[in-house]
């Protein structure tokens, strides 16, 4: 049984005399839940695009610098994977958000739902390096600075703004750096401790983060 996968405890990791294998088929309330937090946080990536130009105005006196907004759009992944353990968690939820978003009126195109598949892999990766079985601050951190970096390249690639002023070292380190910073606090930071303010509720009691000690 997937739900025999993790075992209650006063820590954050799976039992690791466990395989992983054991945990990683998706039951009917993973889906559901993985599918409601990408519904909500496209709700969320929404509202958001249309606070985002205001707040990064003030920013322009160093456009790298609007980066530290770019947490909000990881949130999704990081959050999903630390609530579902399973791989592909990220990766659905985050993707299921950018879609959510596009039908509900990004500006910014198709391309969003590319960016969500992105990073939510980047989210991924950070899971994946523990092989699934960790799921503390150390865990969070990490998948929020790969989800960070993922990001981060593919903005790089995309929509470096070709400048006379900013060598691209010069706009592409500070801006790596500050959406770095941003997912770690938003993503995983604000990710995990909402996972486990939903935990003390009780509404993940199908789940190791609501069995784990919060």
């Amino acid at each position: 049984m997937a739900g025999q996968a993790v075992r209650p405890s006063s820590t954050d990791a799976v039992d690791p005399a466990k395989p992983v294998r054991a945990g990683v088929r998706w039951r009917t309330v993973d889906i559901v839940v993985a599918a409601v937090l990408g519904v909500a946080f496209g709700v969320v990536f929404w509202a958001w695009n249309l606070v985002f130009g205001v707040l990064a105005a003030p920013l322009d006196f160093f456009p790298p610098l609007s980066a530290v907004l770019n947490g909000v759009y990881l949130m999704p992944g990081v959050v999903a994977g630390l609530l579902v353990r399973k791989p592909g968690a990220a990766v659905f939820a985050s993707t299921l958000a950018a879609a959510v978003s596009l039908l509900l009126g990004s500006p910014y195109g198709l391309i969003i739902v590319i960016y969500g598949a992105v990073q939510g892999l980047g989210g991924e990766l950070g899971f994946l390096l523990t092989r699934y079985r960790h799921f503390g601050w150390a865990t969070a951190v990490l998948a929020a600075v790969t989800a960070g970096l993922s990001t981060s390249i593919l903005d790089l690639s995309l929509y470096y703004p070709v400048s006379q002023e900013y060598p691209f070292w010069a706009f592409a380190l500070p801006y790596v750096v500050f959406t770095v910073i941003s997912s770690v606090l938003l993503a995983g930071v604000v990710g995990l401790l909402l996972v486990r303010a939903l935990a003390r509720t009780g509404a993940l009691s199908s789940f190791a983060a609501g069995r784990s000690r919060v």
